[in-house]
């Protein structure tokens, strides 16, 4: 016997989800080249989004490729800054501007704080 969802089941569902979504702990690589204006400018940006959006759910790994050219090298790393969001899936890659905020909360599928 199937059981009809109806508007209150549907409603109900999209709010747990939500919750669960809420939940997620995000996994972030942040490729930079050394400490430039512009790499440092990307990490402060980044910072701000994980605090502001992801506080105590999130970890942030900021690479130097002149450090660890490997990992940069393993990511297909072309151009930096690169942020690379590895969880929650799909896996999403920014590069360049990271002053663009509203760009990158949209891209890393978070709703803005009211």
């Amino acid at each position: 016997m199937k059981r009809k969802i109806g508007p209150k089941d549907s409603t109900a569902e999209f709010e747990k989800g939500l919750k669960e979504a809420e939940k997620e702990e995000f996994i972030l690589r942040l490729y930079v080249t050394g400490m430039t204006a512009r790499s440092k400018q990307a990490i402060q940006s980044i910072k701000k989004i994980c605090e502001d959006h992801l506080k105590g759910r999130y970890d942030l790994e900021v690479i130097d490729i002149y450090r660890q050219p490997v990992l940069a090298k393993g990511d297909q790393i072309i151009a930096t800054p690169t942020l690379i969001k590895k969880l929650p899936v799909p896996i999403r890659k920014f590069i360049g501007d990271m002053t663009d905020i509203d760009k990158i909360i949209l891209g890393l599928d978070l709703r803005p704080k009211k």
